[in-house]
């Protein structure tokens, strides 16, 4: 298990196990947490031993938002490029990862804790948890793709509710809205995402892959990207890059 101060992390079996834990704070996302999250991140996007990835909490606590002691003293402009560029480019690592995400939401996911679960590919309520978008009230706005990445996956209207109007939804509403993907029991998330898990690695993990970067693409995510990748690999996977590679080395005309 790799050690983090914002995180308990495992992997057993192709299952990566992310925990948010600063219970102290209700796991409040602060610039350590996003520092950790994207070395978290990076080091899983070339590992062979993930196939899947968990996002929960601890203790029927998922994430309160971001944390204001952390942000609320920064200036104007450290704001916007420490905290909101920061946590976009973190964010979006997250999202992009080219394994399935399954977030188990345990517990209130309010603000930047919203934005972080809508990064995934799959959302899980437990019974007792909430969704909001509180940002307005305190005189922001939902910085992380939480009005971009958000209405693209459920759409604008609901994303209007919480952030506009203030809507707070129970996980059955959220349910009903498209914000989460299945409700469960209180304690039993984990459960059932381990369950779903191994049924994605009993998949062809390459094709699982490449099938959630063209969902991205559909969605008018990361399309640059994407297409590069994919016609990459494609190229990679061709006769004629064998053949351009041999004439290299023996210094002689390809014949492709």
């Amino acid at each position: 298990m790799d050690q983090f101060s914002r995180f308990n992390v495992s992997i057993a079996d192709g299952i990566a196990l992310l925990r948010l834990s600063r219970l102290d704070k209700k796991n409040a996302i602060d610039q350590q947490m996003l520092v950790e999250l994207e070395a978290i991140c990076a080091s899983w996007e070339n590992a062979t031993n993930v196939q899947v990835v968990i996002l929960t909490g601890q203790e029927n606590v998922f994430c309160s938002g971001g944390d204001i002691q952390d942000w609320g003293g920064l200036s104007a402009q450290n704001f916007a490029l420490q905290w909101l560029r920061n946590g976009h480019r973190v964010f979006d690592q997250l999202a992009q990862l080219r394994h399935p995400v399954i977030a188990v939401v345990n517990g209130p996911a309010l603000g930047g804790g919203l934005e972080l679960a809508v990064c995934a590919d799959y959302r899980i309520a437990e019974q007792h948890s909430t969704f909001g978008q509180p940002e307005t009230g305190l005189g922001m706005i939902a910085g992380w793709s939480g009005t971009q990445r958000a209405s693209r996956r459920f759409g604008a209207q609901v994303v209007r509710r919480m952030a506009i109007f203030g809507e707070v939804f129970s996980a059955a509403q959220a349910l009903d809205l498209g914000i989460v993907d299945q409700v469960c029991e209180s304690g039993s998330g984990l459960d059932v995402a381990y369950k779903l898990a191994k049924n994605v690695i009993s998949k062809s993990a390459l094709a699982t892959q490449i099938t959630k970067m063209m969902i991205s693409v559909a969605e008018g995510e990361e399309a640059d990207r994407i297409i590069d990748t994919l016609a990459g690999f494609t190229a990679a996977n061709s006769q004629d890059l064998v053949e351009g590679l041999a004439a290299l080395r023996e210094k002689r005309p390809p014949r492709f």
